[in-house]
C-alpha cells in the first residue's frame, strides 16, 4: 500500500426509501473528485444502502412477542424495537439500558445493526440483507459506466470494548482483500511477525468516517484514492469464530438469561 493517499467524501444529499444510491454517488464523486480512477476505493455508510434498498422497518406495523416485551422491559427499549432486534440478529448475548449485544453474521454488535438514526420518524433501519452482494452489484455499475476498476467497502460505525466513541468497521467488501496478511515479514528488529494481520478494509472505513460523519451532513459515501491497493476478484469481510477470539472466547457461552 502506498505512505500517502487522499480521502474526498462525497455529498449525496438524502437517500431517501428507493433512492438509486450508484447514480447518486456517480454524481456526488464527479463533483468531488471528478470522477472515478484506476484504483480507487468507494466507502458507503450502510444505513444509506439499506435505505436505498428499501430495507427499512415502520415500528408501528410491528407486533413484538412476549420474549421482545420482557427484554424491552429489562433494558429499557421499545419493545417492537427489540423484535425487529430478535429478528436480526443470530443470538443476544447480553445488553445495557438501551441497547442488546447480538450475534450477526460472524460478528458481534449493538442492536443487531439495527438504528434508528438517520431513518425516517417512527422507523428503523436494518443492515443491508446481504452487504456483500451490495457491494458487488455498486462495483459492477461504477464499473460498466466509468470502465475503470474499483473496490467498495459497506461501513458501519461500532463501538469498541473499553473505548469511548464509535470508529469505521467493513460489513460488506467487494474488489479489495478486507485483511492482508504480515505474517513472515520481518519487524524492526529483524523477529518474523507470528500474528499480525492487517485488517485494511476496516481500517479504510475508519478513514473514511473522519468525513463522511454521523449527523446530518448528508454525506454517506467517500472516495479513497492512491492507497494502492490490488484491485479484483476478492469478496467479503473475513471474520473468525468466537471462540477464537481473544475478547469473545471467555464470553461465547453465555447468552441473556430469559
Amino acid at each position: 500500500m502506498n505512505a500517502s493517499f487522499e480521502v474526498f467524501g462525497l455529498s449525496t444529499g438524502l437517500i431517501r426509501d428507493g433512492d438509486p444510491i450508484t447514480a447518486r454517488v456517480l454524481e456526488a464523486a464527479e463533483r468531488a473528485c471528478g470522477g472515478f480512477e484506476e484504483g480507487d476505493v468507494l466507502v458507503l455508510a450502510e444505513t444509506a444502502v439499506a435505505t436505498s434498498e428499501s430495507n427499512i422497518i415502520d415500528l408501528s406495523a410491528v407486533t413484538p412477542s412476549a420474549r421482545a416485551k420482557k427484554l424491552g422491559e429489562k433494558y429499557r427499549m421499545d419493545p417492537r424495537t427489540v423484535e425487529v432486534v430478535l429478528r436480526e440478529s443470530d443470538s443476544v448475548v447480553g445488553g445495557i439500558p438501551g441497547f442488546l449485544l447480538c450475534m450477526k453474521g460472524g460478528t458481534l454488535l449493538p442492536n443487531a445493526g439495527v438504528d434508528a438514526s438517520n431513518a425516517p420518524p417512527g422507523c428503523v433501519t436494518p443492515l443491508p440483507a446481504d452487504p456483500d452482494l451490495s457491494a458487488v452489484r455498486i462495483r459492477a455499475a461504477i464499473e460498466e459506466q466509468c470502465g475503470v476498476h474499483v473496490g467498495v467497502i459497506i461501513a458501519d460505525s461500532r463501538t469498541h470494548a473499553m473505548r469511548l466513541g464509535c470508529s469505521g468497521v467493513a460489513i460488506g467488501s467487494a474488489g479489495i482483500p478486507s485483511v492482508i496478511d504480515d505474517r513472515g515479514r520481518s519487524d524492526l528488529f529483524g523477529r518474523k511477525l507470528e500474528v499480525t494481520k492487517r485488517a485494511v478494509a476496516d481500517n479504510i472505513a475508519s478513514a473514511a468516517e473522519l468525513v463522511m460523519g454521523e449527523a446530518d451532513e448528508c454525506m454517506p459515501a467517500a472516495v479513497i484514492r492512491g492507497i494502492g491497493l490490488p484491485i479484483g476478484d476478492y469478496l467479503g469481510v473475513e471474520t473468525i469464530d468466537a471462540d477464537e477470539c481473544l475478547f469473545m472466547g471467555v464470553f461465547a457461552k453465555n447468552r441473556v438469561q430469559e
